[in-house]
């Protein structure tokens, strides 16, 4: 066997750790080339895509966060250079380890504020509701009204028992025509044509539940409505117990609506205060304060849960935050634009040949009525024409004759009536006669969504004292106001009509808002800001104080605080707390019951 020499061993091996070392070679620079590209995507996919997503977030509105200077969305912040993760109670002490990478940062934080984001919409059951104002295509969107569907021993059944809605009418003949009473005739011309009826002062449960069935956005889907209304017939369910009932036969409706209600998912949502319904009443025939068998009414407003709802009646309590003034029902109830236009246009061109005239009886009994003195006033000027409703007069109870002398008048005196407020107020403005009021309860304190804050621009104000103590001449106060001035009140007042009306509740008006529409959005707009302050966590008001309810609805938009007012006197309350019921207040609706009692003798 040829022996090799160790030469020729040596450089044999040392070609083959030669291959090696090249091998090892080729395999670091493939690492490096890996690494460069791995190190090149992680930058452009990673660290940018980082940034876009940050920019996302802050572009990005979501509903809803207190801070936001649009109600209702929020503008999230880009994150910051140095992250840092919130603790549950909002604080950001925590520093996040440096050995977490950046794409888990940027997706960490993208996870979290998502999930708060909508744990905090979502925990709110009416975000939906608030949403649908989003849709610009959607006509009816942050405007939808749920109807509760309420046995009919709420409403219907009422109507089928009409004759023991009052003891001294029959409510029947009212009820018909979809409340608005049997058509009146126009013998004497005093009305148009079509759309005036022989109405009840006392109808617009029926006359509202009937309108709210024409409203172009009803839904069945609650979880959607602005406002949830419900179609409980309240003053016909107390008018008919009111006088020879124990407390508990005219409570028991009110306590039986209130245990059906609750049990409903929709009562849920807002616990009732999302909630309205309506009563063609005073306030204070459902203010009851205690359980003596003497004390008037019920207790409906009293009850927990109703307190959390709010109550449309035609007349409201200026030191209780739950009910709101809509107007008297009129007798004139158009079903389509033009009849009001026709209106409009012929109250504008009646020649009025009295400056002022008055329709109503006295009050004898009522130490603190000027009605005596109006009367005096009426009687002794020549300018002056007087329309006595005492004795069960006739006329004073025929729509013709009272439309007829409102229509001769430039002004038309309208004192406090049993109570604060008295249909004919709107009856005179129907006819265009410019309102003089002579306490801020009977109008400007009452229906602040359908009359106008400045009352100088529609009426004129005489402070009862002036007339109980002082005897200004209502003439000579009246006289002082300029033709011009005159004029322009008087224009004021016509284009008021359409708001103070309650449409013909089969039809609907085209472009034009009625009393019904003016009410129902002012709900919803009620509704909708206390949706928006439950999610900012904040209230309306500051230091909000019940009893001065009458107040927070003449502030401006962004008051948010009330102060002394120059009608504080006209407002004050017995020591006892008692106005509502216990004092003058439940007397006034008594006396409103006798003195319908008198005008059917």
């Amino acid at each position: 066997m040829r022996r090799r020499s160790p030469t020729s061993v040596s450089s044999e091996l040392m070609e083959k750790g030669g291959g090696k070392n090249q091998h090892n070679r080729l395999c670091l620079l493939a690492s490096l080339s890996a690494f460069f590209w791995i190190f090149l995507l992680y930058f452009h996919f990673v660290v940018l895509a980082g940034s876009a997503v940050n920019e996302s977030y802050k572009l990005d509105p979501t509903p809803i966060n207190p801070e936001s200077k649009t109600p209702g969305f929020v503008t999230y912040d880009r994150l910051p250079d140095n992250p840092v993760k919130s603790s549950p109670s909002g604080s950001t002490s925590e520093i996040i380890p440096s050995n977490v990478t950046p794409s888990s940062i940027v997706e960490t934080t993208r996870l979290e504020t998502t999930s708060t984001s909508s744990q905090k919409i979502e925990k709110f059951p009416f975000t939906r509701a608030l949403r649908t104002v989003e849709n610009k295509s959607d006509p009816c969107g942050g405007r939808y009204i749920y109807v509760h569907d309420l046995p009919s021993r709420f409403n219907e059944d009422m109507l089928k028992e009409c004759r023991s809605l009052s003891l001294w009418t029959n409510m029947c003949k009212f009820t018909t025509d979809a409340g608005m009473g049997p058509p009146l005739e126009n013998v004497e011309g005093v009305f148009s044509n079509t759309g005036w009826y022989a109405t009840n002062q006392f109808a617009v449960d029926v006359i509202f539940s009937n309108r709210m069935k024409q409203y172009e956005c009803l839904t069945n889907d609650s979880s959607v409505a602005a406002a949830i209304f419900v179609p409980f017939y309240a003053g016909f369910d107390i008018a008919r117990y009111l006088w020879g009932h124990n407390v508990s036969r005219r409570d028991a409706a009110s306590l039986d609506l209130v245990e059906w209600l609750m049990k409903r998912p929709e009562w849920g949502i807002m616990q009732g205060r999302d909630h309205f319904l309506v009563a063609g009443r005073i306030t204070w025939d459902f203010r009851r304060l205690t359980d003596e068998e003497s004390d008037w009414g019920n207790k409906l407003l009293f009850l927990p849960a109703a307190k959390n709802m709010s109550m449309l009646v035609v007349e409201s309590s200026p030191w209780n935050a739950n009910d709101f003034g809509i107007p008297y029902p009129t007798y004139f109830h158009p079903a389509k634009d033009a009849d009001v236009f026709v209106w409009q246009d012929r109250m504008r061109k009646l020649e009025r040949k009295w400056l002022f005239s008055f329709a109503g009886a006295p009050r004898p009994d009522n130490p603190k009525s000027i009605r005596g003195q109006i009367i005096d006033q009426c009687k002794k000027s020549e300018m002056g024409k007087l329309l006595e409703c005492d004795f069960g007069e006739s006329k004073c109870h025929s729509p013709s004759s009272i439309m007829q002398m409102f229509q001769s008048s430039l002004f038309c005196l309208q004192p406090q009536g049993d109570s604060y407020t008295r249909r004919s107020a709107f009856d005179s403005m129907l006819a265009g006669c410019i309102p003089v009021f002579f306490h801020p309860g009977s109008a400007y304190t009452q229906y602040t969504w359908h009359l106008p804050k400045n009352y100088t621009t529609y009426s004129v104000f005489i402070p009862e004292d002036d007339i109980r103590k002082r005897n200004v001449s209502i003439e000579e106060r009246l006289s002082q106001i300029s033709p011009e001035q005159v004029k322009i009140l008087r224009e004021n007042v016509i284009n008021l009509i359409p708001s103070l009306i309650y449409a013909d509740p089969r039809s609907k008006l085209e472009t034009l808002k009625d009393a019904f529409d003016v009410a129902v959005q002012a709900v919803i707009d009620k509704v909708t800001r206390l949706r928006k302050n439950i999610i900012e966590g904040r209230t309306e008001y500051d230091n909000f104080v019940e009893e001065n309810s009458w107040k927070y609805a003449l502030l401006e938009e962004g008051q948010r605080e009330v102060g002394g007012h120059e009608w504080d006197p006209f407002f004050s309350k017995p020591k006892d707390g008692n106005a509502d019921s216990g004092g003058s207040s439940a007397e006034a609706a008594k006396n409103s019951w006798k003195n319908e009692r008198r005008g059917q003798s």
